[in-house]
């Protein structure tokens, strides 16, 4: 029987509970709630812990994402626990399917940077935003160092359902489109895992996208994060960026915002962004003294 070593992840609410062997062949499974389960036993009986919000199944290893009711350091012996015995009784851990593919589409969309492409995908890519700006800071997506392999790319950036590459001037985008889309779309189908989100090296980007994070602002900045949230970042990300509230000064009304991805270095979209949040915010918190600056992340 399979022995579960308990390893804890750079992310506090996410821990892995590696076997000694493995227990899918390139592929890698995420399940978010209860009626996704139909292929996997094990995550089924895993949501019956009212603590568990996500299970991802991979390689060698069941990761589990906690909701904060509870501490992994109190729940943890018990949850490899129940792996153990699952195990043992001859539960099915993850039924894979090597008869077919996963349909994938993925289509280019150009950006308002014309060194950076969009590549759009019809599913999940992750929920945890993840900005390359060199190959060695990919250490927790497969994807993006396969993808600096190629000599024209310069940045990665993949967030929700997209990928964003910015590449060198040494090349055209008509040159290498068709062959980045099919090499992300066949890399999808196989199954490749694109970011394992236990790897993520926990930064201050990746704090200020924590509830706790938000709840330890103050009124005003809670305010400013909303409007950008539901107004802004959508129109963002449909262009293949990403916008984060970075600091509100309430003496000299000063909102700094950080641009990723295709927004990042854009030559028109720093002014753009800066005077359209501008607008907006003064107008929504009805302040003409709020002033902002965008800073490229």
């Amino acid at each position: 029987m399979s022995k579960i070593t308990i390893k804890v992840t750079n992310n506090p609410s996410i821990v892995k509970f590696e076997l000694d062997e493995f227990i899918t062949k390139g592929q890698s499974f995420e399940f978010k709630n209860i009626d996704e389960t139909s292929n996997s036993p094990l995550a089924k009986q895993l949501f019956f812990l009212p603590f568990v919000k996500t299970v991802f199944i991979s390689s060698n290893f069941i990761a589990i994402e906690k909701f904060s009711i509870v501490e992994w350091s109190d729940v943890q012996d018990e949850v490899a626990e129940q792996i153990e015995q699952f195990i043992k009784n001859g539960g099915t851990i993850v039924e894979t399917s090597t008869t077919k593919k996963v349909a994938i589409t993925v289509y280019g969309e150009t950006t308002p940077n014309p060194a950076v492409m969009k590549f759009v995908a019809n599913k999940l890519l992750t929920k945890t935003m993840l900005e390359c700006k060199s190959i060695d800071e990919t250490k927790a997506s497969p994807l993006a160092q396969e993808l600096f392999k190629f000599p024209f790319v310069k940045e990665v950036f993949i967030d929700e359902n997209y990928i964003s590459i910015t590449k060198y001037e040494i090349t055209e985008w008509d040159e290498i489109t068709l062959e980045i889309r099919t090499f992300i779309k066949e890399y999808l189908e196989n199954g490749n895992t694109v970011i394992d989100e236990t790897l993520i090296t926990t930064t201050k980007n990746h704090e200020q996208q924590q509830e706790t994070y938000f709840e330890n602002l103050d009124a005003t900045s809670q305010q400013i994060v909303n409007i950008i949230e539901e107004y802004i970042k959508p129109a963002v990300q449909g262009d293949g960026g990403n916008i984060m509230f970075e600091s509100f000064d309430e003496k000299s009304k000063q909102v700094k915002v950080v641009l990723q991805g295709a927004c990042s270095g854009c030559p028109s979209s720093t002014f753009t962004l800066k005077n359209g949040i501008e607008n907006m915010l003064k107008q929504m918190l009805n302040d003409n003294e709020i002033v902002v600056e965008a800073i490229n992340g």
